[in-house]
């Protein structure tokens, strides 16, 4: 009955009565899990937005590129970005000279989805908790972790861990998910902090050992696994988050508008059927809530490259 009588709501708006096609920008490649929960959510929310809406792909410069071009846009709510913690947050402070500021330039819709990082070790490591960790790499200052680079997530979220329990970790990057876990399936890294879509494969054939998840609740697909603050060590939060983006002086009516489409496709129990599946919860918060929070991410990211003294390739 809700979903109803939003959808009878939305209809009547007078905020959508704008005609032609709503274009998501992605600033990354096809087929990637930005691309891939863009292409669900417009499928989704073509019908209660009362429009149809494109997904474009723009990738370069870690997705700062199809941003910045999302932020330089007419004002007029047809043409949202579709981004990533990474252009939306970590740029800020990782990127000199980024041509944008996310919370200057951009009004938030929604944060839409967000996925989050697992800590793994192999099977055969004698790490069995995070509780095991922390106190191994007391012992053995420098364990080692992959990652997909200097800035991704994957190497944030170990950073940040860091930080957090008093450790010193050591970072090894590589070029992508696959070859940094092929590393560590062998033996030649100590751990590794990636999305869980990444790693849950490895999990469930029991090749790796999930120690924790770094959301704020556990994940659906892996309920036995703690949250890192039920672990022992909190303020560890890192997930994968997907915002949509406006031009700042995009009308408030139609801001209010394109969130409440956004909203009424996540009730959606396909889409987030298709979300659980890669291990993405649908979150679906306000304009204000999601401008907050993005806040509070680029204040936490910006801590992060800080202190560990990261640099951009």
């Amino acid at each position: 009955m809700k979903r109803r009588a939003l959808l009878a709501a939305l209809a009547a708006s007078p905020a959508l009565a704008q005609g032609g096609a709503v274009r998501f920008i992605v600033p990354f490649p096809p087929g990637g899990p930005v691309d891939t929960a863009a292409r669900l959510l417009a499928a989704a929310m073509a019908a209660p937005l009362g429009q149809p809406i494109l997904v474009e792909n723009r990738g370069g410069a870690g997705g700062t590129i199809g941003v910045d071009a999302v932020a330089k846009s007419a004002p007029d709510g047809m043409t949202l970005a579709f981004a990533s913690t990474g252009p939306a947050s970590v740029a800020m402070s990782l990127i000199p000279g980024l041509p944008y500021d996310t919370l200057r330039d951009f009004a938030p819709v929604s944060i839409v989805g967000a996925t989050p990082s697992l800590l793994v070790v192999r099977a055969a490591s004698p790490v069995k908790t995070l509780a095991d960790l922390v106190a191994l790499a007391r012992q053995r200052p420098g364990l080692t972790f992959g990652s997909t680079g200097p800035g991704g997530t994957p190497h944030l979220a170990p950073e940040l861990l860091a930080l957090r329990a008093g450790i010193q970790l050591t970072h090894v990057a590589y070029r992508g998910a696959a070859p940094a876990i092929t590393a560590l399936l062998a033996g030649e890294l100590d751990l590794s902090f990636h999305d869980l879509a990444v790693l849950l494969p490895h999990v469930r054939e029991g090749t790796l050992r999930a120690l924790a998840v770094a959301s704020p609740v556990r994940s659906a697909v892996l309920p036995e696994v703690p949250t890192m603050a039920e672990a022992g060590v909190a303020g560890v939060e890192t997930e994968t988050w997907y915002p949509l983006l406006a031009p700042v002086a995009t009308p408030p009516a139609r801001v209010a508008a394109l969130n409440a489409a956004v909203v009424a496709a996540l009730a959606d129990p396909e889409l987030q059927r298709r979300f659980a599946a890669m291990g993405t919860r649908a979150v679906g918060n306000t304009p204000s809530a999601a401008r907050d929070f993005i806040a509070a991410e680029i204040a936490k990211w910006g801590e992060v490259v800080r202190r560990a003294n990261i640099k951009a390739d």
